[in-house]
């Protein structure tokens, strides 16, 4: 691009504020199979949750938005569980509209806050090429991350070699890209039924902006087509140990006619003539698999982090319990493959609210529902639970972290 000036050398930054908008409302079609590109599993996270795992931690970080297809709400949010996100907004029918609605959204910008533009399909952030952006941004009102154009580049006459174009002062432009405010939303103003722009430099540099370039990483690449993935994968990959927790837990029932009618079981309230008693509402499912979950990172139990003397614990819903055990799961890298779960009672039945429990752990953990096994025994009247006293529940989680020694 004709208007950009050649980068400086990068040097230590101090980090910058700065506004990202994550562009992931794209079909991916160029890459196969029927799941969008950015919510393809890579290590068991989608594309886009290892941009954003990244994204989140960059230094100067003060807001974000994430634009989506209206379509892809549920595999977004699914992508997406346990992070603190605002509402994604709904992109467009092209990349052009979709960052426009993204940088719309930012109601609270000032006129030289910078806003990075980066595409969900780029995972590999660099921490240091985006202190060198913001920097040039902050300084000058639009930058870009780009790398020299290192093969021959040539173009071609029906399949074969033309000419060759000479490559030297040629770029590869990347993202995240960045801009003052006020420059990036008179672009989007101006050039709004215009369609021939690929990028946001392309509409910055139509207004006579100069647009900086800082060197970013060949690592930096888009995936866009099949053999993309298959280098993101090996990129991404990193050995792995799987850990597998134990959970066990029982409960006491009311006599017939007492409690409040209801028996949680699951994350499910289930009508019912007698009632588990506990501090809290006594969800024997979900205290055995919060029990698996923080057994596979040595975190005690479930009293441990809710002592039932705590007051604050009385009557609470189960769910708070289980939502904790992930957070600490995820807060070590880990990703939860498989929650199994098995009732020993003699009622109520288990078989016909199932699907409901695994909805409900799915929405608290994420984890996909067809790997939320759930199931119930008898113990053939034998023991307390055969004799009506009581429920037990038992769990296994299993876990995969980034392996610490191989």
């Amino acid at each position: 691009m004709e208007s950009m000036n050649k980068p400086q050398k990068n040097a230590d930054f101090t980090p910058l504020p700065f506004t990202l908008i994550v562009v992931a409302a794209g079909t991916g079609t160029r890459i196969g199979g029927e799941i969008p590109k950015q919510y393809q599993r890579i290590n068991g996270k989608t594309l886009l949750r290892h941009t954003l795992d990244r994204a989140l931690k960059l230094p100067g970080l003060r807001d974000i938005r994430v634009v989506i297809n209206a379509d892809h709400s549920d595999p977004y949010h699914d992508a997406v569980h346990g992070l603190n996100l605002p509402p994604p907004i709904i992109g467009g029918n092209s990349r052009k509209e979709s960052v426009y609605n993204g940088i719309k959204s930012i109601t609270e910008a000032g006129p030289k806050d910078v806003i990075l533009i980066h595409d969900a399909a780029r995972p590999f952030l660099d921490t240091e090429s985006i202190l060198a952006l913001v920097h040039k941004a902050h300084e000058s009102g639009a930058a870009t991350l780009a790398v020299p154009v290192a093969d021959t580049v040539a173009r071609d006459n029906n399949e074969s070699l033309d000419h060759i174009v000479d490559r030297s002062g040629l770029w590869a432009i990347q993202t995240p890209q960045a801009f003052h405010y006020d420059l990036i939303k008179r672009a989007h103003d101006q050039f709004q039924t215009t369609d021939h722009f690929t990028d946001d430099t392309g509409l910055v540099a139509a207004l006579g902006q100069t647009v900086h370039i800082v060197p970013g990483t060949r690592q930096n690449f888009k995936i866009t087509t099949a053999d993309d993935m298959t280098m993101a994968k090996a990129l991404l990959s990193q050995p792995m140990e799987t850990r597998t927790g134990f959970g066990f837990d029982v409960h006491a029932l009311t006599a017939p006619g007492a409690g409040s009618g209801l028996i949680h079981l699951g994350g499910v309230a289930i009508p019912h003539n007698r009632s588990l008693i506990g501090h809290s509402d006594a969800d024997v499912g979900l205290h055995a698999l919060t029990d698996a979950i923080l057994s596979t990172i040595a975190a005690g139990d479930i009293g441990t982090h809710f002592p039932p003397s705590d007051p604050q614990w009385k009557g609470a819903d189960s769910t708070i319990f289980l939502k904790k055990s992930v957070d600490l799961i995820h807060e070590k890298n880990g990703v939860i493959t498989l929650l199994d779960l098995t009732f020993l009672c003699e009622e109520p039945k288990i078989g016909p609210h199932r699907e409901a429990m695994q909805g409900c752990i799915h929405r608290v953990t994420g984890v996909a529902k067809h790997r939320i096994s759930i199931k119930a025994t008898t113990t053939e009247k034998l023991g307390f639970t055969g004799r009506g006293e009581g429920i037990a529940a038992q769990a296994i989680a299993t876990v995969q972290f980034p392996a610490e020694d191989i």
